[in-house]
């Protein structure tokens, strides 16, 4: 009877999809939004997508081969960080800083930790943080220089639509929905971007729990907070503007970095939201969704914990479990 059971560590359930896939249909998702921020802002913001994407993959390969590790690169891994950090820089900065961010990225958040599957934050969030709190000036400028690129932009304000959103309580939401605005690489294209998140819904890459809890319950806490009450045009550009189609369809759902609990998915969205209301609304930037996902990175551990379900035949009660 014995030969018929076989123990092993988990999983016990395992996916028969590739790393490599996965990480090359996140890329697909991704290339609509960032081929459009090099077309508005010019070839200067695809060598700063390059330069972030070479940087990390050099730097993960440099490391592991240093430690003698076996060279993970292959996997899409590293690409799919540069690529994220890439978007979510304006398309002026210098290229020593994708460079910088990648570094950080790969090496301090990720590899330190024991490589892909081990970090407890998104790498390409957490280097883009790092830049913001080194280079706050230069992270937060998207003036574009005249006759050098962009198409649609204007050369008057470095001011987002965000930022102008947040003195003004208006905003040109339809051009904030096609990406016709100012802002990094990647974000400008709430449609671009909704698309690529729909894409990977439909290939099986993602769900729906997270971004839609995140998107609803920011929604709802800026219906209830902003002091705008019931405008919904006011909501439609909050929720077109900045950072929030990407970090929500992109980055929330990294399958390292989020709950494993379906439960817990739920919270982890609803704590997103709310963290992201607090920081455009209250807060002095008009962004908050990188600081709000970094944030709720670090709180998955307690977040699994409270929504681990009980084993089977396990009745939970207070003071302990019993058969």
């Amino acid at each position: 009877m014995e030969k018929l059971l076989h123990v092993s560590s988990s999983p016990h359930i395992r996916s028969k999809a590739k790393t490599s896939s996965i990480m090359f249909l996140v890329v697909v998702a991704l290339l609509p939004a960032a081929c459009f921020g090099i077309w508005l802002n010019g070839p200067y913001a695809g060598a700063v997508l390059a330069v972030s994407i070479a940087a990390s993959v050099l730097t993960e390969y440099i490391y592991e081969k240093l430690m003698r590790r076996a060279v993970t690169v292959s996997d899409g891994s590293a690409v799919v960080t540069g690529l994220l950090l890439g978007m979510n820089l304006p398309p002026q900065v210098p290229l020593w800083m994708p460079v910088l961010g990648s570094v950080f990225a790969i090496l301090i958040v990720k590899q330190l930790f024991g490589g892909l599957g081990q970090n407890f934050m998104n790498p390409a969030l957490a280097g883009r943080c790092f830049l913001m709190i080194s280079f706050a000036a230069r992270m937060t400028d998207f003036a574009v220089s005249d006759g050098t690129v962009g198409k649609i932009v204007d050369t008057v304000s470095g001011a987002t639509p965000l930022a102008e959103l947040k003195v003004t309580g208006a905003a040109d939401t339809l051009s904030m929905f096609l990406g016709n605005t100012k802002g990094t690489i990647g974000e400008t294209s709430a449609l671009l971007l909704l698309i690529g998140g729909i894409f990977l819904v439909a290939v099986g890459i993602i769900d729906l729990i997270i971004p839609l809890t995140y998107i609803g319950s920011f929604a709802a806490f800026a219906l209830i907070f902003s002091g705008h009450g019931l405008d919904f045009s006011f909501l439609a550009a909050e929720l077109c503007g900045g950072g929030l189609m990407l970090g929500a369809w992109f980055m929330a759902t990294d399958y390292v970095t989020r709950p494993i609990t379906k439960k817990g998915q739920y919270v982890y969205g609803i704590i997103l939201g709310i963290l992201t209301g607090l920081f455009r609304i209250f807060g002095g930037s008009a962004e908050g969704v990188s600081y709000a996902i970094i944030f709720s990175n670090l709180l998955v551990p307690l977040i699994e914990r409270l929504t681990l379900p009980g084993g089977f035949g396990i009745v939970k009660k207070k003071g302990g479990n019993r058969p």
